[in-house]
């Protein structure tokens, strides 16, 4: 076995991502991929093999990758260093059927679900997931470490800074070439909202349209 693949967290999303990781593949054979998951509790998921990072390093391979398939960009941020450290590329998830236009930059690390789409001249940071039926317009600039949930519609001319967070079936609307719709740095978009005005770094909005959360 020269290949070795991780999925890096077992939890939901991460049990999600393998079955389009192994149709990504197609045969099998060709690479191992298993399931890394620091809790160790567990030596098989979903007829896959579980294991530990240091486990995951000690296995016999000629190459080693991960997709850090956690939905905290924090998060993701510390295991990308985590796996940088060990010499663990990351490797791209796309699913068969998510679809990529023209124009596109898209860094490592990416999970691209099924139905998910990325349109014409998007630029877009490290580890960024796209969750299932989620899409990401033209002209949209994506920072590193940002997730959309699932549903998530991203209209033209967004710009969204690192670690951002936006939940499922969520609307970000349209922004223009002069003045794009911007989603600071850590902030949370939550579900359903609907964004028609910039959202400030590490602020939480909900509703329709979108406003800041006001915690009792």
């Amino acid at each position: 076995m020269t290949q070795l693949i991780g999925v890096y967290g077992a939890s939901g999303f991460g049990r999600e991502v393998m079955p389009v990781l192994l149709a990504q593949l197609g045969d099998r054979k060709q690479a191992r991929c298993v399931f890394v998951d620091d809790a160790g509790q567990d030596d098989a998921i979903n007829g896959h093999e579980c294991m530990t990072f240091e486990a995951f390093c000690a296995q016999p391979a000629e190459r080693r990758a991960i997709t850090i398939a956690i939905a905290s960009g924090v998060v993701r941020e510390t295991l990308e260093k985590k796996c940088i450290a060990e010499g663990i590329l990351p490797f791209d998830v796309k699913a068969t059927n998510a679809l990529i236009m023209d124009e596109v930059e898209l860094a490592a690390g990416s999970i691209l679900c099924p139905f998910s789409t990325i349109t014409s001249n998007v630029k877009i940071g490290r580890q960024f997931h796209a969750n299932i039926y989620s899409y990401v317009a033209h002209d949209c600039v994506i920072g590193d470490f940002v997730t959309f949930a699932p549903g998530v519609k991203c209209n033209g001319n967004v710009h969204i800074d690192d670690h951002a967070y936006i939940g499922t079936g969520a609307i970000l609307r349209q922004g223009t070439p002069e003045k794009p719709l911007t989603i600071g740095a850590g902030a949370i978009v939550g579900m359903g909202a609907v964004v028609t005005r910039d959202v400030p770094p590490g602020a939480t909005v909900v509703g329709n349209p979108a406003k800041p959360l006001i915690k009792d």
